[in-house]
């Protein structure tokens, strides 16, 4: 008796794709049999070794306009089973409809509520001016470095066309539904601080500990100011403000030994609002007031701060809004505070929104026991279904002719 469409997606979640060793393989033989099966055109691109992008097309009929573009990862985050109440990957449905797995929310659900929204219509006998393309993307849980970052840059991607993508977000645990027209840039930031080494018996002079807690001491400053800002401003959001956290910290060789060098790593999310480049500056000086021999290494440096438009005059913003409208769907509009595959598709210049229809459901993206109730997700494909006939309907542009 249970839905298909919830069948589909439970089989899905079986699908072991964790890191370290995620079953690629695997995901794209289930999902290129089920784009067969709806007769959509299929295309394996291999970005890098190992690394599989998988194009499913539904073909509009005025190939020339641009596509419609959704995305979704296949890969999921590593699990601790101890504290899982079933196993995280056998996606358990309870007597409420919860289904329990690892990628329940983050983001399989998208990826097969996409799939059959597109068979709810094609079964209906609807096409549509616009071409829509599904791409199923990997390493999105480890930085996209070998996925969506290299996929843009290919002819492949290019050659879709793309006019508006759609991306992941993230649970609401109210009634409204988030929607996320940007990205902080994500710096990963290592700092360095050379000094005297000695005797652990000694009082050393300009040792690197002394600097190290100088540097802590006004990047953990600046952190709790952000934190303080964001306290006390009901309107923003996490996606509002620079959040920071020191990460990681390594130096030593023995209990009785003062080091030369440590090293502190820092995890810095900046909002689009902020300059960039003054905020480098401050890094910098925050290094420099330490004292000599304070050095700073980044090891993700995003530059990045597009965000895509959510004015009524923008054509792709006026078709998903509207239909939210007619659903009577309360939005919510956010920076998203993590990361994802959306970074790099605007910053190939192409509007994205990240929205994931999941309402009235606690975020448990990369938590224990993360779960989503089957209502929620055929829910989600309604959604969907009328997002994209409005989406792959909206009329030719000036700059198509």
């Amino acid at each position: 008796s249970e839905n298909p469409s919830v069948t589909l997606f439970r089989e899905y979640l079986r699908i072991d794709t964790v890191h370290p060793k995620p079953d690629y393989d695997a995901a794209v033989q289930f999902l290129e049999r089920v784009g067969t099966e709806l007769g959509l055109a299929c295309q394996k691109v291999e970005v890098c070794q190992g690394r599989v992008v998988l194009i499913l097309t539904w073909q509009g009929t005025n190939p020339r306009l641009r596509s419609i573009l959704l995305n979704s990862h296949t890969d999921v985050v590593p699990v601790f089973e101890e504290h899982w109440t079933y196993p995280p990957f056998e996606a358990v449905k309870d007597s409420q409809g919860n289904i329990y797995a690892r990628g329940a929310q983050d983001m399989k659900c998208v990826s097969i509520q996409y799939l059959e929204a597109i068979r709810r219509l094609k079964t209906e006998g609807k096409s549509f001016a616009r071409t829509i393309h599904l791409t199923f993307v990997p390493d999105e849980e480890v930085g996209g470095h070998k996925g969506m970052e290299m996929f843009v840059q290919r002819p492949e991607f290019k050659a879709l066309n793309v006019g508006f993508a759609m991306d992941e977000g993230l649970a609401s645990p109210s009634d409204t539904f988030s929607v996320f027209y940007g990205e902080r840039s994500p710096w990963w930031i290592k700092v360095k601080c050379t000094g005297s080494p000695g005797h652990g018996s000694r009082f050393i002079s300009n040792t690197a500990a002394e600097k190290m807690h100088k540097v802590i001491n006004s990047f953990l400053a600046f952190r709790e100011s952000e934190k303080q800002r964001l306290k006390s401003d009901s309107s923003l959001t996490l996606g509002d403000v620079t959040s920071l956290n020191m990460t990681m910290l390594e130096g030593g060789v023995s209990f009785n030994v003062v080091p030369s060098e440590m090293a502190a790593s820092f995890d810095i999310r900046i909002p689009p609002t902020v300059d960039l480049k003054a905020f480098e500056k401050q890094v910098a000086t925050w290094c420099r007031d330490a004292g000599e021999g304070v050095t700073c290494e980044f090891h993700q440096k995003c530059m990045d701060q597009h965000i895509t438009s959510t004015e009524e005059s923008d054509p792709w913003w006026k078709a998903f809004s509207g239909v939210c409208r007619d659903m009577k769907l309360q939005l919510k509009l956010e920076i998203f505070p993590a990361a994802t595959d959306s970074r790099y598709i605007r910053a190939v210049r192409h509007p994205a929104i990240g929205f994931s229809p999941m309402n009235r459901t606690p975020v448990l993206l990369h938590d224990h026991n993360e779960f989503l109730n089957e209502q929620i997700f055929l829910r989600g494909i309604e959604i969907y279904t009328r997002l994209l006939t409005a989406l792959a309907s909206v009329p030719p542009l000036p700059a198509e002719g």
